[in-house]
Formats: C-alpha cells, sequence, structure tokens
C-alpha cells in the first residue's frame, strides 16, 4: 500500500478532504523520522514503536582492494509492533506453500 492509497482509504472513511489527510500523513511521518533521527522513540500504543536501534561495530572487508574494514557502531531506524498488532497478522495472513521441491 502507497502512501496516495492510505490518504484515499483515510479520506473516504473520515470524509475529511484528501489534501487535509495527506497533510496530516506527511506531518505524521516527518514528526516521527525528526524524533527517530534525535534518538527519541515513538509508541503508538496499539500498532507498535519506531525506534533508534543500535548496531554494534564490526568488521567488514572491502572487496574491491580485498581490505579488512572497521564499521562503526551506528544507529538505524527500525519498527517493533505491539503485541495485538503480531497476533493480528498471524491470525489473518495465511502462510503460502512452496511446492517447488
Amino acid at each position: 500500500m502507497t502512501k496516495a492509497e492510505i490518504v484515499n482509504k483515510i479520506a473516504d472513511k473520515t470524509g475529511v478532504e484528501k489534501l487535509v489527510v495527506q497533510t496530516i500523513v506527511e506531518a505524521l511521518m516527518t514528526n516521527v523520522k525528526n524524533s527517530v533521527s534525535e534518538g527519541k522513540s515513538v509508541y503508538l500504543r496499539g500498532f507498535g514503536s519506531f525506534i533508534p536501534k543500535k548496531r554494534a561495530e564490526k568488521t567488514g572487508r572491502n572487496i574491491s582492494k580485498n581490505t579488512a574494514i572497521i564499521i562503526p557502531a551506528h544507529y538505524i531506524p527500525a519498527f517493533k509492533p505491539a503485541k495485538v498488532f503480531v497476533e493480528k497478522v498471524k491470525k489473518n495472513v495465511a502462510v503460502k506453500e512452496d511446492n517447488n521441491n
């Protein structure tokens, strides 16, 4: 689902103009991005949490020069779904069987 599809669904369900809904959706996304990039978590009860997650320092390889490089510790944005969200997905999304074996 795209942002435009989300805006359309919310506008249809609420009767609010699409332009207003788009402004609200974009403001939400901007606030989440800004908060996580400042090291703060965003908790949406019943949905999940957007958190800055620390990645430890590790050794990598530069394959073009065949040398080892150190990748410093850094933070990445992460999403942790709420339990009710996880349970709803488990209940409603069917597992597709792979019949290629």
